[in-house]
């Protein structure tokens, strides 16, 4: 008996991205609604970034064929490395609750990777975009791209990042480019992509906008990278490459133990600062502080 396999194919920044789901009334697209904007006609697969493979028959692979890396606080639940004998990985990710939600398996490169779901709707949502997001990153380090944790907004045509720690007042002061500066809109307000394509810096929409439904198939060119600090009054300072270098890092997904994808992780960071400026804003939640860093940054 043939098993039956339903196939999809996405474009996130200008990648060609493949997901099949084996056969299950459980799993299908209704997991990924974020998706669907990104829908793409089929290529060869020699021409994607990654493919996923979902199917809840895959088995977990245990000791003595795998060493634990660790197990990593991601803010929204806790995931479980542990590294493969041929250089891939494994990855246990778990909701806020504990909850066991997807186990992934990726080759060296994140290139082939393969995954079973587990729990209720909310859970294998939350279990195959977390994967997703994971491959994303890391198979971006070998491509120049970057999935930052950012709110994302573009303004004239160009695109302008939003970096800080979460409830730090990224997406305020989106909101306040949004009321007060003309001719903008909101590209992505949780995880857009940075890629430098033919020596150039571009953002991208993506499909992974956390509580914001933002997902939408769009590119600029990057005008800036700014980080935001809750000051008493409103200013803002272009950073020296030191400090943009140790600024912009910790807004990406990096894995440290693995040093090619780290090491190319941070010859990407330093690519887009040769391109872009890097800056602090120091602000308060007002209209003010939109009008001193779009004047600045906008230069």
């Amino acid at each position: 008996m043939t098993e039956t396999v339903s196939s999809y194919h996405f474009t996130i920044a200008e990648l060609n991205v493949n997901i099949q789901f084996k056969e299950s009334v459980r799993n299908g697209m209704h997991l990924l609604p974020s998706f669907e904007p990104f829908k793409s006609e089929a290529v060869a697969d020699d021409h994607l970034f990654f493919k996923l493979i979902v199917d809840d028959s895959l088995p977990p692979i245990r000791k003595p064929h795998r060493e634990r890396i660790g197990r990593f606080d991601t803010g929204n639940g806790i995931t479980v490395v542990d590294q493969l004998p041929d250089g891939g990985y494994q990855f246990i990710i778990k909701d806020i609750n504990g909850g066991d939600c997807c186990l992934l398996q990726t080759d060296k490169k994140f290139a082939l990777c393969h995954c079973a779901l587990n729990g209720n709707y909310n859970m294998r949502c939350f279990g195959l975009n977390n994967a997703l997001m994971l491959i994303f990153a890391f198979a971006g380090s070998r491509r120049q791209t970057l999935l930052i944790h950012a709110s994302l907004v573009r303004c004239e045509g160009r695109g302008y990042a939003f970096i800080a720690k979460s409830g730090t007042g990224k997406s305020t002061q989106v909101g306040s480019w949004l009321r007060y500066i003309p001719h903008c809109d909101l590209m992505n307000d949780d995880n857009p992509v940075v890629r430098i394509v033919d020596g150039e810096a571009y953002v991208y929409g993506s499909p992974w906008s956390g509580k914001t439904p933002c997902y939408r198939q769009v590119k600029a060119p990057l005008g800036a990278i700014v980080r935001i600090d809750r000051a008493k009054q409103n200013s803002i300072e272009r950073l020296n490459s030191i400090e943009a270098f140790a600024s912009l890092l910790p807004a990406c997904s990096t894995m440290k133990w693995d040093g090619d994808i780290f090491n190319a992780i941070c010859d990407n960071v330093t690519s887009i600062l040769e391109r872009v400026g890097i800056y602090t804003l120091h602000c308060l939640p007002d209209e003010e502080a939109a009008r001193v860093c779009h004047k600045e940054v906008t230069k």
